[in-house]
């Protein structure tokens, strides 16, 4: 098929799958709000994370049927739907997503993102996200911290109170630790010490580690890799154009002294976890240049 018409088709069958999920799930998340009783917001939950995953499957489906794209999942470690991680990846595209929904998906609990606020207001998912229970984060820039201090923090706050929901249940945390997408003049702007990344933000890994303590000692690094120089946008996967996505994962277990902190607070913690992130985002890179080179 051309181009064009796998990427209509292909997101037709999505759209479709969609309108069948949302409504089911934007009623158990609705019940989940309005009723007070402990137990049946948790069952209502375990809904709510049913139906994501088998949309989520169905996509896999969808992508599988239509899409050339060889789907190259790389894992040093079991993983498993009843334990909760936290998940570091590289930021790319639009792409990551469907490239960790294809790596995980009902091998781990359903993903848990955080999202900028203005996705809210996306047809369909944003009203998905909500009944998700995900945090929709409000980032502020130096600018405008440096006229509103009162702001600073908001962020992280946000942060905890997130992830006091997930205590009750296994999640999967998912964190991009550069706060966003990579670009050449992002890498120029902020004078990147690393190649094929951008500087990570230990901060928010910081405060999920706090809240949840020895919930998410289970860590897994994730390196997302595309073909060529250009990362692709969502409409050349849809329509077939990307030929390869290599997804690798490797377990590691979170320091035992980095378990428990205060990242705000105490000057040696923060020092600690910055270093522990500053090694992982090292090795990263280095990955990233050696797959690279495998795919060249």
């Amino acid at each position: 098929m051309p181009h064009w018409l796998t990427g209509l088709l292909t997101c037709l069958l999505i759209l479709l799958n969609t309108l069948i999920g949302i409504g089911p799930m934007l009623i158990l998340g609705i019940i989940k709000v309005a009723i007070p009783n402990t137990d049946l917001r948790r069952h209502c939950s375990k809904g709510v994370m049913w139906i994501a995953e088998t949309w989520a499957e169905v996509n896999k489906g969808i992508f599988h049927l239509l899409l050339p794209t060889k789907w190259d999942v790389r894992c040093d470690t079991p993983l498993k739907a009843d334990q909760s991680y936290l998940v570091i990846s590289n930021h790319q595209s639009w792409v990551d997503i469907p490239a960790l929904v294809n790596a995980f998906n009902r091998k781990t609990p359903y993903f848990k993102f955080f999202l900028k606020r203005e996705l809210i207001w996306v047809p369909f998912l944003g009203l998905a996200f909500w009944a998700l229970d995900y945090p929709f984060m409000k980032r502020y820039s130096k600018a405008h911290l440096a006229k509103h201090p009162e702001d600073q923090g908001k962020d992280l706050e946000i942060t905890r109170r997130a992830c006091e929901k997930f205590q009750k249940l296994p999640v999967t945390v998912v964190n991009y630790l550069e706060g966003t997408r990579f670009t050449p003049a992002k890498h120029r702007q902020q004078q990147s010490p690393y190649r094929y990344l951008l500087k990570p933000k230990a901060g928010g890994i910081a405060f999920v580690v706090a809240t949840l303590g020895a919930q998410m000692s289970s860590v897994l690094d994730v390196t997302i890799l595309y073909p060529g120089d250009r990362p692709p946008g969502f409409w050349r996967l849809v329509s077939g154009q990307v030929s390869r996505i290599t997804v690798d994962i490797r377990g590691r277990a979170l320091p035992a002294e980095l378990v428990a902190g205060d990242y705000s607070l105490d000057p040696e913690y923060r020092a600690r976890f910055q270093q522990w992130v500053s090694q992982l985002w090292t090795e990263k890179d280095q990955l990233i240049a050696e797959l690279r080179q495998e795919n060249a």
